[in-house]
């Protein structure tokens, strides 16, 4: 997989899996591996050693990566979550658009 249909900064909302229904903004996308972060979304704890003198280890609870197929973007416009089109404007730019029935807005 090369290309996704989220870029950072989209607000997403999670499909299926453990947390199904919850909406965030999205941290980070990885293209080669299809995956993206999104923010306050799949929660893992990670055990961390001291790497320095004086620095403390322990648990830190950080957001893992989801497949991108598990969220679906929001629609600015209508709020909903919805597939995304791309059309060509008149100056030759391609966009993004809403595919839900009488919004065709546009994302950014």
């Amino acid at each position: 997989m090369s290309k996704l249909h989220v870029k950072n900064g989209d607000t997403v909302v999670v499909l299926n899996g453990k947390d199904r229904g919850k909406k965030g903004k999205v941290m980070q996308v990885s293209p080669s591996e299809g995956k993206v972060i999104v923010e306050g979304v799949n929660i893992v704890t990670k055990h961390v050693k001291p790497r320095k003198m004086g620095e403390p280890g322990g648990l830190i609870k950080a957001e893992a990566a989801l497949y991108a197929s598990k969220v679906q973007l929001i629609c600015p416009k209508c709020g909903k979550p919805t597939r995304v089109g791309h059309v060509v404007d008149e100056k030759g730019k391609k966009m993004r658009v809403c595919k839900k029935s009488g919004c065709g807005a546009h994302f950014e």
